[in-house]
């Protein structure tokens, strides 16, 4: 969509034009400009997202299964269909498509035979690992060079934001 085609009173009186524009072009944000800068933190975010996804060759849904499991480790495919919010039916589906890439093994439980367990291959991990260790290292650079007020400030900001998406959802 050209910012041309945007129709500003769809967004209210603080929809500001220069700033859409600058989330998304990469160009140059007013200085002083922490929403233009949350949004382009969150349009990041959602390419970084793509891009792994891409290079591990899994979906949307398949990259948030490997995600759960490589930080949170084995699972059942009952846990992970109400841990990401979907039916079982569809993570069934999810699944499959992830076995067959050779992404997630799916084994018996070993006390209860009834169960499955479903874990990330080591060949997976380690492919998304050397896709996102890059992006880990760089933020843990951003707060080691940041001081302890630095940090405090930061931090409660974040929390304003992460409350603001929590009221967004409800």
């Amino acid at each position: 969509m050209e910012i041309m085609d945007v129709k500003p009173e769809l967004f209210g009186t603080e929809y500001n034009a220069t700033r859409a524009a600058a989330r998304r072009d990469g160009k140059a944000m007013p200085e002083k400009d922490v929403r233009a800068r949350i949004q382009r933190l969150g349009l990041k975010e959602q390419a970084f997202r793509r891009f792994l996804a891409d290079q591990i060759a899994v979906d949307e849904m398949g990259l948030e299964v490997m995600d759960h499991l490589m930080s949170r480790g084995s699972s059942s495919p009952t846990e992970l269909a109400h841990e990401i919010d979907i039916s079982t039916a569809a993570m069934s589906l999810v699944l499959q498509r992830l076995e067959s890439a050779g992404h997630i093994t799916r084994q018996r439980h070993p006390s209860d035979g009834r169960r499955l367990i479903v874990a990330a291959t080591d060949d997976s991990v380690r492919l998304a690992y050397g896709h996102v260790l890059p992006l880990i290292n760089g933020l843990e650079a951003v707060v080691a060079s940041m001081d302890d007020d630095e940090r405090a400030a930061a931090s409660a900001f974040l929390d304003k934001v992460i409350a603001a998406y929590d009221d967004a959802m409800v």
